[in-house]
C-alpha cells in the first residue's frame, strides 16, 4: 500500500469507541475561555493592490484584456511569489488545483494516477506537511495525517492560485498563515457585475476520456448595493479507466514484463458546492462560505506483480463553513476569521493479500483567529495575530487514541516599506496541549519561529530588484504520527526547517512589441532536522515514528515570461520554469544511502508554455519535464526511475449571440502518448481527450 495512504489508515478492523451519529460538537463553554477581543490595524488599499483583477465583459474584450493583464507588472513582492489567475490558469489543460501546480517552480506534485487518484504536493523538497494550502483566506487543514489532496479542488470556480516560499509578503494576516514553509493560496471567483446588471449565470459541460461526465454551473447576485452571493456547484463522474504499457526491468537488465493493460479501480463520482455570501461596509467587507465535497472512489493501486486491481475505495464526506470580517478605523486594520470543518472518511480494503480494512474516521477543527495591524508611520507598519484551533479525530477502531489539540499561536510583525528598500520581520509562538481518551496525554509542546525579508531596487527605474529571507518553521507530528497503535511516537518532537533564499528579479514592461518581460532567480538552502520517519520493528506490518532524519536542500528557480504583441489583435505569451534541486540524506554517515538524493525528488525539472490570442481564438502549448529519480532511499540501479515529460494542447473559440456568450475548448493531453509513471508503479494515462462547452449570461 502507498505511502499516501500508510500515512492515513492504519491497519486495524474492529469497531469500538465511535461516537454516535457523524456530527457532534464539543461544549462551547470549553471553547469561550480561549476567544479573545478583536482590535485594529492599517488601511485595506495596501492588500487590494496586490490582488489580481480579472474582469468580465463582452468576450472579445475579455480575450484580449486577460492578456494584457498578464503582461502588467505585477506587485513588487518582499517575497518570492509565483501566480497564475483568469484566462492564463484556463489555460492549462488542467482540471484540479494539483494540476495547475505542475507549472511551478521548485513544487512537486505526487499524482498516484487517474482521475479520483490522490494528488498532494511538496514545495522545494521539504515534505507534503510543511506546505501549506490557505483558501479564501483561511488555511486548510488535516490533524490526521497532515496531507491535502489537491485533487478534491476543482478549477472551475478559482480565480487565481498564489505561491509563496517562506509566507505571504503582507503582515494582517493570521498567525498560522506564519507557520508553513511555503503555502498556496488559493482564490475563488470574485462576483462583478456590469452596470445595471444584478445576475451573472454560468454553465459548463465538459467530457473526454475516462468516460468522463463534468457538468458545472455558477450563479452570482447582486443582492444589494452592498451585498452579493454566489452558489457553484459540480458533478464529476469517470470510470477512470484508461491504457497503459507495464513494462519492467530486473537488475541484470533484462525485461521482466512487457505488456498492456486496462488501469482498474480508478473510478470516481463527487459533487461539490460552494456558496459564498461577500459584503462590503464604510471602510470594510465581510465574507462568508459554505463548502461541501462528497465522493466515493476507487484508490488505484500499485501495479506488481501482475496485480492489475486492487480494492481499496474511498468515501469522502468533508464540509466546512468560514467567514472573515475586515475593518478599518483610521490607522488600524483588524481582520477577524472564524472556522468550523467536519470531515468524514470511509476506508475499505478487501485485498486477498493484505490486512482487511473497514473504518470510519471523524475529524473535526474549530478556529478562531485575530489580527492586528498599525500604521505607526505610511512606511512603518506592526502587526499582531492570535489563533486559537482544536482538533479532534475519532475512529471505529480498537483501542485508538482519540485525541483533542488545543493549540495557541501567536505571532508579531513589522514591515518598513521605503522607496527603494523593503523589509518585513516576524516571530510565531506555537502551544500545543493534547488530550488522550483513556491513556496518558503527552507533554505539552512549544515552539517559536523567527523570520527576516529583505528587498531592494537597486535601479532607480525599479526594473531591477534583489531580495532575500532567513525563516525557521516546523511542522507538528500528525495524529497518525503520534497515536496509532504499533506505529505512533507520542514523545516525538516537531519536524524543524531553516529556509535561507536569495534571490533577483527583472521585470519589465512597455507599450512596444515586447509588451512584458520579467525574469527571476532565487538560490536558496533548506535544511530539515527532527525529520519523522516510519521505522521497522522487525515484522511486517509492525513499525513505529522516530525522529531520525536530517536532510541537506539546495536548489536553483528560474521563471521568464514574455509577452510580445507582433499585430494589433495578436498577443504571444512565452512562460518558463526551471528548478535544480540537491536534496540529500545526511542523516547517518552508516546508512547507504548516505548524501543520496531522497525519493522522488529530480535533479532537474521545469515547464514551459506558449499562449496565442487572436481575435477569437486561444491556442495554448504546454509541456513539462521531471528529470531522472530514485524511488527509494538507495540511489541505486535497481532504484532508478526515468524521466518523464508530457506536451498538452488547447484550443478555443469564443463565440457571441446576441447577451449570451459562448466558449467551445478542445484539449488534447499527453500528445506523444508518453509512458510513464509519477510515482512507480502507478501508471499516468497515455493521449486522452476533453471537451468542453461554456455558457455565460
Amino acid at each position: 500500500m502507498h505511502e499516501a495512504l500508510q500515512s492515513q489508515f492504519p491497519a486495524k478492523t474492529a469497531h469500538e469507541g465511535a461516537p454516535r451519529g457523524d456530527f457532534y460538537f464539543m461544549p462551547i463553554m470549553r471553547l469561550t475561555p480561549y476567544i479573545l477581543a478583536i482590535l485594529a490595524c492599517a488601511p485595506l488599499s495596501a492588500a487590494a493592490a496586490t490582488a489580481d483583477i480579472d474582469t468580465d465583459a463582452d468576450t472579445t474584450a475579455r480575450a484580449l484584456r486577460e492578456v494584457v493583464v498578464t503582461a502588467t507588472r505585477p506587485p513588487v513582492e518582499v517575497i518570492p511569489v509565483q501566480r497564475l489567475g483568469g484566462e492564463e490558469l484556463k489555460r492549462l489543460n488542467s482540471q484540479s488545483v494539483a494540476d495547475a501546480l505542475r507549472y511551478f517552480s521548485g513544487v512537486q506534485v505526487k499524482d498516484y494516477g487517474g482521475v479520483g487518484g490522490i494528488k498532494t504536493v511538496n514545495i522545494r523538497s521539504m515534505g507534503t506537511n510543511h506546505s501549506g494550502v490557505v483558501y479564501d483566506g483561511i488555511e486548510l487543514g488535516n490533524a490526521q495525517n497532515g496531507q491535502i489532496d489537491l485533487g478534491q479542488f476543482s478549477l472551475d470556480n478559482v480565480e487565481a492560485i498564489s505561491l509563496y516560499n517562506g509566507q505571504k509578503s503582507e503582515i494582517l494576516q493570521p498567525a498560522r498563515d506564519y507557520g508553513s514553509a511555503g503555502t498556496i493560496y488559493i482564490r475563488t471567483r470574485t462576483p462583478r457585475f456590469a452596470e445595471g446588471k444584478n445576475y451573472n449565470a454560468r454553465a459548463t459541460f465538459r467530457t473526454g476520456s475516462f468516460d468522463l461526465i463534468n457538468p458545472s454551473a455558477l450563479v452570482e447576485l447582486r443582492l444589494s448595493e452592498n451585498v452579493n452571493a454566489s452558489l457553484s456547484t459540480e458533478w464529476i463522474n469517470s470510470s477512470g479507466k484508461y491504457k497503459f504499457r507495464y513494462r519492467r526491468v530486473n537488475a541484470a537488465g533484462e525485461t521482466a514484463y512487457d505488456t498492456t493493460a486496462v488501469r482498474q479501480n480508478g473510478d470516481i463520482n463527487a459533487l461539490r458546492a460552494e456558496l459564498n455570501l461577500n459584503g462590503s461596509i464604510n471602510e470594510g467587507e465581510w465574507h462568508f462560505k459554505v463548502y461541501h465535497y462528497d465522493s466515493e472512489r476507487g484508490v488505484p493501486g500499485a501495479i506488481v506483480n501482475n496485480v492489475w486491481r486492487r480494492g481499496e475505495r474511498i468515501w469522502d464526506n468533508n464540509s466546512f463553513a468560514q467567514g472573515s470580517f475586515t475593518k478599518c478605523i483610521g490607522r488600524f486594520t483588524t481582520l477577524a476569521n472564524v472556522k468550523y470543518s467536519f470531515y468524514r472518511t470511509h476506508y475499505v480494503n478487501n485485498d486477498d493479500k493484505q490486512i482487511k480494512i473497514d473504518n470510519i474516521y471523524r475529524q473535526r477543527e474549530f478556529y478562531i483567529s485575530t489580527a492586528n495591524e498599525y500604521a505607526i508611520l505610511p512606511q512603518w507598519r506592526v502587526s499582531a495575530s492570535y489563533d486559537f484551533m482544536w482538533n479532534a479525530l475519532a475512529a471505529d477502531m480498537t483501542g485508538f487514541a482519540r485525541p483533542d489539540r488545543f493549540s495557541h499561536i501567536v505571532a508579531v510583525a513589522t514591515a518598513l516599506n521605503l522607496k527603494r528598500f523593503k523589509a518585513l520581520a516576524s516571530g510565531m509562538g506555537t502551544f500545543i496541549h493534547d488530550i488522550l481518551r483513556g491513556q496518558q496525554s503527552p507533554a505539552d509542546k512549544h515552539v517559536f519561529t523567527p523570520a527576516i525579508y529583505l528587498s531592494g531596487n537597486p535601479l532607480r527605474n525599479r526594473d531591477f530588484s534583489v531580495r532575500a529571507f532567513v525563516k525557521r518553521s516546523f511542522r507538528m507530528p500528525t495524529f497518525n504520527d503520534l497515536y496509532y497503535a504499533d506505529m505512533g511516537n507520542s514523545k516525538l518532537n516537531p519536524e524543524r526547517v531553516t529556509q535561507y533564499n536569495i534571490g533577483l528579479l527583472y521585470d519589465h514592461s512597455a507599450n512596444s512589441f515586447i509588451s512584458a518581460a520579467r525574469v527571476s532567480v532565487d538560490g536558496y538552502i533548506n535544511r530539515v532536522k527532527d525529520k519523522i520517519v516510519a521505522y521497522p520493528k522487525g515484522q511486517q506490518f509492525r513499525w513505529t515514528m522516530l525522529n531520525l532524519g536530517v536532510v541537506d536542500i539546495k536548489g536553483v528557480d528560474i521563471s521568464a515570461l514574455l509577452t510580445l504583441n507582433p499585430a494589433s489583435e495578436l498577443f504571444v505569451t512565452l512562460r518558463a520554469q526551471y528548478t535544480w534541486q540537491r536534496a540529500i540524506d545526511v542523516t547517518n554517515p552508516a546508512d547507504n544511502y548516505y548524501r543520496d538524493q531522497i525519493p522522488y525528488i529530480p535533479h532537474h525539472s521545469g515547464s514551459a508554455v506558449i499562449n496565442a490570442v487572436w481575435r477569437r481564438w486561444n491556442f495554448n502549448c504546454s509541456y513539462i519535464y521531471v528529470g531522472e529519480r530514485y524511488n527509494q532511499q538507495e540511489n541505486i540501479r535497481y532504484n532508478y526511475t526515468q524521466p518523464w515529460y508530457t506536451t498538452d494542447l488547447s484550443l478555443s473559440r469564443d463565440f457571441t449571440f446576441g447577451r449570451v456568450n459562448f466558449r467551445a475548448l478542445l484539449e488534447v493531453n499527453n500528445v506523444f502518448a508518453q509512458d510513464y509513471d509519477v510515482i512507480i508503479n502507478y501508471p499516468m494515462p497515455k493521449r486522452n481527450y476533453r471537451l468542453t462547452l461554456t455558457v455565460e449570461i
